[in-house]
């Protein structure tokens, strides 16, 4: 066994506990061509993300992460090789296809919080139950109350403007589970967060992965984020060279009683 990691560059340090696979890809290729030139993005990848895991996607910029991310999320299809989700072989399903699986099983999170600046918290985070067609009162009833769960109760009125940073990717991650997904996927969170606020958001994230079972696969480049995480999975080159689970792993509702409080109403620091 010993042999075959080295040979594959692979750290494996400490295994996930067994459960039900949720995601399972195997020998994942992506390649992008580029007129005369070809890109290859991800080379060979193979991984299983158990239901309820917490898992941190790193890697520098170019090692693939972001593709590999892409794939999870059924952005993109690969170039070759077969991505199962909850046992089901999305690898060759259509543009519509894969569409409806991203409505319905996944959940969604970006740094940039895309929000529609001209629509309210409440509106903002309807839109994906229009795309399901639920009635308008069942809409609006369940944004309401996946508001309240990341605590924005009394801010469903508000427009992005008129929150902070936090807040608005709270309306984000709002959002992400109005449809009850089995996957959250959060591409760079924090990345537009102060301190503080950051530890807010993986307090949100740690919550829903222990509380509510949901799987949680993080993307970010900061390691003090990575802490808060089950699990880490390093990427270079387009291959994993690292998975092992975190030592030492950060609580973050007890990390935000030692940081200083922050005036929500105020700026939360979040960059222009």
């Amino acid at each position: 066994m010993a042999e075959k990691l080295a040979q594959s560059d692979l750290v494996m340090e400490s295994g996930p506990e067994a459960g039900t696979p949720m995601i399972r890809v195997e020998n994942l290729h992506k390649t992008y061509d580029l007129g005369e030139v070809q890109v290859h993005a991800l080379r060979g990848v193979s991984l299983t993300v158990y239901s309820g895991e917490f898992v941190a996607i790193m890697g520098a910029s170019g090692s693939g992460k972001s593709t590999f991310m892409n794939l999870l999320g059924c952005l993109d299809r690969p170039t070759r090789g077969r991505y199962l989700l909850e046992g089901q072989d999305v690898s060759e399903l259509t543009k519509v296809e894969l569409a409806k699986i991203r409505n319905r099983r996944i959940g969604f999170v970006f740094q940039g919080f895309n929000l529609l600046p001209r629509t309210s918290a409440v509106e903002n985070v309807e839109l994906p139950l229009i795309y399901s067609s639920v009635p308008h009162l069942e809409r609006v009833e369940r944004a309401k109350a996946s508001l309240r769960s990341v605590g924005l109760e009394g801010r469903e009125d508000h427009h992005p403007a008129q929150l902070s940073g936090g807040q608005q990717q709270r309306v984000a991650i709002a959002r992400a589970l109005v449809n009850n997904p089995s996957i959250v996927v959060a591409d760079e969170p924090t990345g537009n967060l102060d301190s503080r606020t950051s530890v807010e958001i993986m307090e949100i994230f740690q919550r829903l992965n222990e509380e509510k079972g949901i799987t949680i696969l993080l993307v970010t480049h900061e390691s003090d984020i990575a802490r808060f995480a089950k699990r880490v999975v390093l990427f270079r080159d387009g291959k994993i060279r690292r998975d092992s689970l975190v030592e030492g792993r950060v609580d973050a509702a007890q990390a935000l009683i030692s940081l200083p409080g922050i005036d929500e109403d105020e700026d939360d620091g979040e960059e222009s």
